[in-house]
């Protein structure tokens, strides 16, 4: 068990006869960042709140940094960080006040200086003083993340942490997770944001209710997201997508960097009479390359959701 974070069996959470979360089994590594990527309403939260203690399963068990989830709630919650998407800052309160409060919450003995060192990483030093009443959600998501991180958890738990957030404030969540990586910290992610798994972790959870997949972000994209064709093309056809459509073995297109990308079933087999099919239609061809799929293809197609654009 010393280099996993999270262990579960069977873990699963019912409301009613609603059945948020299937039975589970689920294993986190020690020191890696694991996205857990799903659409809204997949399930996502409710297993943040379990593992964090915050929420009783109803079937199953887990084990957290070597505790046990019922047994052990209160030391496993002495060792994790938990940046819920909703995270509840008290408006009159400065981001000064408000982590010396969480500091004394989790039994630090002069926080001061790691107070002052969390207000810097995230660049809350002039507003330190100031009342959160008139804060950006970007700001008061960087106060939520210092409060998280000021007890200097071994895991923590991030519920779609840049929801809402404009550029820069996603930025600066980025730039964390990655420093977090960096220290040794397990990172639990909760997105729905493709683009931001692909970034930032070393796998990829796709769970919708159930565990669904889970692999590093290029196996998936190769395992689940096929092959596409990038053609440069010097002369395009005007009615490229007629020309395209005439064959049934082409799933999508689309124009991406001034190449033309077409999803293909049986690339290795079909490739060449694609080839002969733009050319004997006008197109010049100028450089064809295997393209590997987005996580994104990915994704939809492990949850059975067509890609827009295509009709088959």
């Amino acid at each position: 068990m010393t280099g996993v974070a999270i262990l579960t069996s069977g873990l699963g959470r019912r409301f009613g006869d609603l059945e948020a979360v299937a039975p589970l089994d689920l294993e986190v590594r020690r020191g890696e960042v694991l996205g857990f990527l799903g659409p809204n309403g997949a399930g996502k939260t409710t297993c943040t709140r379990m593992l964090s203690t915050l929420l009783e399963p109803t079937c199953g068990s887990a084990i957290v940094l070597g505790h046990d989830l019922e047994a052990g709630a209160e030391a496993i919650r002495k060792r994790v960080g938990v940046l819920t998407e909703q995270p509840g800052l008290h408006p009159r309160l400065t981001p000064r006040e408000h982590l010396a409060f969480f500091a004394g919450l989790h039994g630090l003995s002069r926080p001061g200086r790691r107070i002052d060192a969390q207000l810097a990483l995230l660049g809350l030093e002039e507003h330190a003083d100031r009342p959160m009443a008139g804060f950006s959600k970007g700001m008061a998501q960087k106060v939520a993340l210092a409060r998280t991180l000021l007890h200097q958890p071994d895991l923590v738990f991030l519920d779609e942490p840049t929801s809402g957030l404009d550029v820069d404030s996603c930025r600066v969540v980025r730039d964390l997770v990655l420093e977090l990586r960096r220290r040794g910290t397990t990172v639990f992610l909760a997105t729905h944001l493709m683009d931001e798994a692909e970034r930032l972790c070393d796998r990829v959870a796709i769970f919708r209710h159930r565990l669904l997949a889970l692999d590093a972000p290029e196996a998936l994209r190769a395992r689940f997201g096929g092959q596409r064709v990038a053609f440069r093309l010097d002369d395009v056809p005007g009615d490229l997508e007629s020309v395209l459509r005439e064959v049934p073995w082409v799933r999508d297109y689309a124009w991406q960097g001034g190449e033309l990308l077409v999803r293909v079933d049986q690339p290795d087999l079909r490739t060449p009479d694609l080839v002969g099919h733009l050319v004997a239609r006008g197109a010049r061809v100028r450089q064809v390359r295997a393209a590997t799929a987005t996580l994104e293809e990915a994704v939809l197609g492990t949850l059975g959701i067509a890609p827009a654009g295509d009709d088959a």
